[in-house]
């Protein structure tokens, strides 16, 4: 159990990553530095969900309810509210453009008109059972004068936007949304992961410079390119993690459960890198001689998969048009990236600099050894996330003293003036109880 002591007023935001290989409960505050403290961790066997999407919500909530029991054993803290991260192959993005123009005398931008424009965004037409989970500000136009970050203040009769709009499958957020009601929790936020994971391993600097976050999960793989400290393209790659331990059940003959503990102990993601060929004997089927694996023909394996995800990673980052302005290079994270030299491989594939991300830069104190591993990214992420969207909230509502962009980040982390993707899901839900008798234990 944690030893932090808990004041009354404190703000304490839980995370929870709903993946495909786990469950993920991470507990924290912020500390007086601006640090964040890991109060509690709790992890479960996710067997509900495929690529990011549930496809048993008996088991999901199972495991979140294991998930959650732990990290309240861990913090001491009753948890009632979470803030949780959504992915899958459902996830698309676009850019679109909004205008609008002043009405008020002096023809002076407020915070109102960029939030009209924000909200304007929310309105646009998208494919049938999609809704638009985030929209992201890349650049304002006043009066025909672009690459404007911060319009407030400024005067002109005509304002522009031009916005990264993310939209996801409005079933496979309600069945999300479902899961984490009927194991007896409140939804602040649904989060998009990659933009969590990005919050937890990536700097200002690099965001500034130019970079690509490769976040390499069990089911997918999330792709998010930052330049000048603005995410730019979003993308979601239908392979992870275990495609591969698939490749070597296949390739190498072995049951399921063997090929993902020769991933993890065994794994190379470059074959060259395997100087001395270990032979690897794996238990075979009942009345059956063990199996010999080699180490070089497990990193073949491995090595033909991540190349294949990786190439496309490149192809994304080719359509996202920032190829040549990636300063920074590649941040791979997430359980994926935890392979041996896996950054070597994706060196070798991409030929941009990489280096593996980790949340230890944002973490001060509490669980840190315990959480400070690729794995933990999308739950710290959304913990530092959500305790952003509390921070930045009371600044909103007063409407002064806060930039665009500021209002944007709370947008993508909190519920906003707007009606928010997640008010849109527990009206359905609400309407789905009522329609039905249904209840929650």
């Amino acid at each position: 159990m944690s030893s932090e002591k808990i004041s009354p007023n404190e703000k304490i935001v839980v995370g929870l990553d709903i993946g495909t290989t786990k469950i993920c409960a991470i507990v924290g505050k912020r500390n007086e530095y601006g640090k964040i403290n890991i109060l509690g961790v709790g992890k479960s066997h996710s067997a509900g969900v495929s690529r990011g999407v549930v496809v048993n919500i008996e088991k999901t909530v199972q495991a979140i309810r294991e998930a959650i029991e732990e990290a309240e054993k861990h913090s001491g803290i009753k948890i009632e509210v979470v803030h949780v991260g959504i992915a899958g192959e459902h996830v698309r993005s676009m850019q679109h453009k909004g205008i609008i123009t002043l009405n008020n005398p002096d023809f002076e931008i407020t915070q109102s008109d960029v939030n009209r424009l924000h909200e304007d965004m929310f309105k646009i037409a998208t494919q049938p059972g999609t809704e638009i989970i985030h929209v992201l500000p890349q650049e304002y136009t006043v009066d025909n004068q672009s690459g404007i970050i911060d319009p407030i203040g400024m005067s002109g009769v005509r304002l522009e936007g031009n916005f990264h709009c993310v939209t996801g499958q409005t079933t496979a957020a309600n069945n999300i949304y479902k899961c984490v009601v009927r194991a007896g929790l409140e939804v602040a936020e649904l989060i998009l992961e990659p933009l969590a994971s990005s919050a937890a391993v990536l700097t200002e600097e690099e965001k500034e410079a130019g970079v690509c976050l490769v976040d390499i999960g069990g089911g997918t793989t999330d792709i998010a390119v930052f330049e000048n400290n603005i995410i730019r393209h979003t993308a979601v790659i239908p392979f992870g993690g275990n495609i591969v331990t698939d490749d070597i059940k296949h390739g190498c003959k072995v049951m399921k459960k063997h090929a993902e503990l020769l991933k993890i102990q065994y794994g190379s993601a470059l074959a060259e890198a395997v100087y001395e060929d270990v032979v690897i004997s794996i238990p075979g089927p009942r009345d059956r001689s063990a199996k010999e694996i080699h180490k070089s023909m497990l990193a073949q394996v491995i090595q033909s998969r991540m190349e294949e995800i990786m190439e496309f990673v490149v192809a994304e980052i080719k359509n996202s048009g920032y190829e040549d302005k990636l300063v920074a290079g590649i941040v791979v994270t997430g359980g994926g990236s935890q392979l041996q030299n896996m950054k070597e491989c994706v060196e070798y594939v991409t030929g941009i600099d990489t280096r593996i991300g980790l949340p230890g830069e944002h973490l001060a104190s509490g669980l840190v050894d315990e959480v400070n591993f690729p794995m933990y990214a999308t739950g710290t992420g959304l913990v530092i996330m959500g305790l952003e969207a509390q921070e930045l909230a009371p600044v909103r509502a007063s409407g002064r003293g806060e930039s665009a962009m500021q209002y944007q980040r709370v947008g993508a982390g909190a519920s906003g003036p707007r009606i928010s993707f997640i008010d849109k899901v527990k009206t359905w839900f609400e309407s789905t109880l009522t329609n039905t008798g249904d209840f929650i234990e």
